[in-house]
């Protein structure tokens, strides 16, 4: 449970990070389909995150959807995902 809600979060500020597509270089016509030409011409900076706030965002998520289940009858989805809210929540404290 704790791996999960750990994968989750990393993947969510991965996400945040992620760039625009609109900032993304524009590819040349050549042999390469959207490729780019010149060394890191297809690098792009990753946006800043900030890495609390994301990790918050996905404790509340999982604190609605856990009411969602437990309105919904599902007592056994909710436990898990307020405890793994309950994990994300002790890494926010430390």
């Amino acid at each position: 449970m704790a791996v999960s809600a750990l994968r989750s979060a990393l993947a969510a500020i991965e996400n945040a990070g992620a760039v625009d597509a609109s900032h993304v270089p524009p590819s040349n016509s050549g042999p390469i389909a959207g490729a780019v030409a010149g060394l890191g011409a297809s690098e792009v900076e990753r946006r800043p995150v900030d890495v609390h706030a994301a990790v918050a965002a996905e404790v509340e998520q999982r604190r609605v959807a856990a009411r969602e289940y437990a309105d919904l009858g599902r007592p056994d989805h909710a436990e898990r995902l307020r405890a793994e809210a309950e994990v994300l929540t002790s890494y926010l404290r430390s």
